[in-house]
């Protein structure tokens, strides 16, 4: 086992490992880090823990202290000189005609190197653009492409929910989502209903996917032929989270009739009415992509 500590650069931002060494650190701190970009300041998310070593990636970087007044002085000089940055570089991108959205500019702690986060649809070429940077800030410059879900994270906004998006609030990294799980959690398949303000998938779709898949498992898929207390027919719908379906039944006068099931009151018979299955079933979205 080995004891280490959560580190947070940006909010809602990846958390990373380090070692505490013998400095008392404790969650909601400021410290200064060690990383291989140089020395940076953030705040202890995760507290002192042990962790298995096949959790972490070897060698660990060590705090150096917690954070002391002039390191959040410096911190702040540099949150200021970044959106001064930001405000020149727009300029120097106009100038240039380079089709690319600048996004967010970040100076490392210790003021060696300024970073440059850009969205754009095709490949850019930006050579002349970071040897003007270069003079004006006479640091290193980088340019960094991100993509459309990290520029959502960075700047923000209203989600469909009317709450704000996610990644911005609380999200660390981004989670896979695929359509399967809309098609499992019996979501409209409209794109304008299921993404998020980066146009991807929305993020919450991965939220309930686990107990949509533990339930799933007993849930018979719509064309299902099934036994119920009133006689047989074919489960025409089904609502997984009360884990209940909705059959059209064949009476004894021969006569048809909608009821509703619990799972546990029917009995199917492995046989499917082709005839419903247009509407998608259970078994179709196991294998949907």
């Amino acid at each position: 086992m080995v004891k280490v500590v959560g580190v947070r650069f940006k909010k809602a931002g990846k958390i990373y490992y380090f070692d505490p060494d013998k400095i008392d650190v404790k969650q909601n701190d400021f410290v200064i880090v060690e990383t291989a970009r140089g020395l940076e300041f953030g705040v202890v998310a995760v507290g002192p823990r042990d962790v298995e070593e096949e959790e972490i990636i070897s060698p660990l970087k060590p705090v150096l202290r917690i954070a002391l007044d002039e390191d959040f002085k410096l911190h702040k000089e540099n949150k200021e000189k970044a959106k001064e940055a930001m405000s020149i570089c727009a300029e120097k991108v106009k100038e240039h005609g380079l089709d690319m959205n600048l996004v967010d500019v970040e100076y490392t702690f210790d003021n060696n190197k300024v970073i440059f986060y850009f969205t754009a649809d095709n490949r850019v070429d930006f050579r002349d653009l970071v040897k003007d940077l270069a003079s004006i800030f006479k640091t290193r410059i980088e340019l960094r492409q991100i993509g459309v879900r990290d520029e959502a994270k960075i700047i923000g906004g209203i989600g469909p929910c009317g709450q704000i998006t996610c990644c911005t609030r609380f999200l660390g990294e981004f989670a896979p989502v695929s359509i399967k799980m809309a098609k499992e959690q019996s979501l409209s398949l409209n794109p304008t209903k299921i993404s998020g303000l980066c146009g991807r998938l929305m993020c919450c779709l991965k939220y309930e996917q686990d107990t949509y898949e533990e339930l799933l498992v007993n849930m018979p898929s719509v064309g299902a032929i099934i036994k119920a207390p009133d006689g047989t027919g074919v489960v025409i719908s089904s609502y997984t989270l009360l884990e209940r379906v909705r059959a059209k039944i064949k009476l004894a006068d021969g006569t048809e009739d909608i009821f509703n099931y619990g799972i546990d009151e029917i009995e199917l018979t492995g046989k499917y009415d082709p005839n419903y299955q247009r509407y998608g079933s259970n078994k179709d979205h196991t294998n949907a992509d």
